[in-house]
């Protein structure tokens, strides 16, 4: 009779978190979902009227959005740190 050599057990592989949808995660993704929406929905803001210091509404629609995408963005970010820090167990600033 030969002797099987006793081959140790392979460590389990950790377990995979689900992803986690939170209201924080929810207003995340709006925050960044809705430049995308207003830039792409074009007939909304397809006009000449109203004008703003002589600029067609089509124009000045957009340069708007630059500003609000920027204020969107920074919220997201923040609201991502804070979340980032509470999951690990409120960490350092």
């Amino acid at each position: 009779m030969s002797a099987v050599p006793e081959v140790p057990e392979a460590p389990e592989a950790p377990e995979a978190k689900a992803p986690v949808v939170t209201p924080v995660r929810v207003i995340i993704a709006l925050c960044l979902a809705a430049p995308f929406v207003a830039m792409l929905w074009v007939g909304s803001y397809a006009k000449v009227e109203p004008t703003f210091i002589g600029m067609p509404f089509f124009y000045w629609y957009q340069m708007l959005w630059v500003v609000i995408s920027t204020a969107l963005t920074m919220i997201a970010y923040k609201l991502w740190q804070r979340d980032q820090r509470a999951r690990k167990g409120g960490a350092s600033r």
